[in-house]
């Protein structure tokens, strides 16, 4: 029952029409959604006529994929709006560096040096497979750092 929409065109300003077909949604939807997510502020100019951005555009697709192909509840695709956008503005801070459910930490070259492989033996066991692999990788990789400082 998804069909596919349509292609956004190379415009800096939509009225809420122009969304509506882009989006598949009705203007009245359009209307609600904004009171519903914080996010969600087009420019508005004389007569309160709405006019929004692409990046709007795209937020508008992303809460209708949430609501109407992923089955959130308003309160529930708002809060994982905010999530979203959250990661987004982290990924931001740290230059586009953040993985999913990877901390970022620095490490000094003090911290390198005090690592020692037995240490991490005794304190961790790790499973048999492809993450020995990873583990002797990494321990070769620092080897070979270790050999060029």
């Amino acid at each position: 029952m998804e069909k596919t929409l349509p292609s956004i065109p190379a415009k800096r300003y939509f009225t809420i029409g122009e969304v509506g077909d882009l989006c598949g949604v009705k203007p009245h939807v359009l209307r609600y959604w904004e009171q519903e997510f914080t996010q969600l502020r087009p420019m508005k100019r004389r007569g309160n006529r709405r006019y929004y951005q692409h990046h709007e555009v795209l937020m508008i697709r992303r809460i209708r994929d949430l609501l109407y192909d992923q089955g959130f509840t308003i309160s529930g695709a708002r809060n994982k709006m905010q999530e979203l956008l959250q990661h987004e503005r982290d990924r931001n801070a740290f230059g586009g560096m953040l993985l999913d459910g990877v901390e970022v930490i620095e490490v000094s070259d003090s911290m390198l040096c005090d690592f020692v492989d037995s240490e991490v033996t005794e304190e961790i066991e790790l499973p048999v497979g492809p993450w020995m692999q990873v583990r002797q990788e990494l321990f070769a990789i620092r080897d070979l750092l270790a050999a060029t400082t």
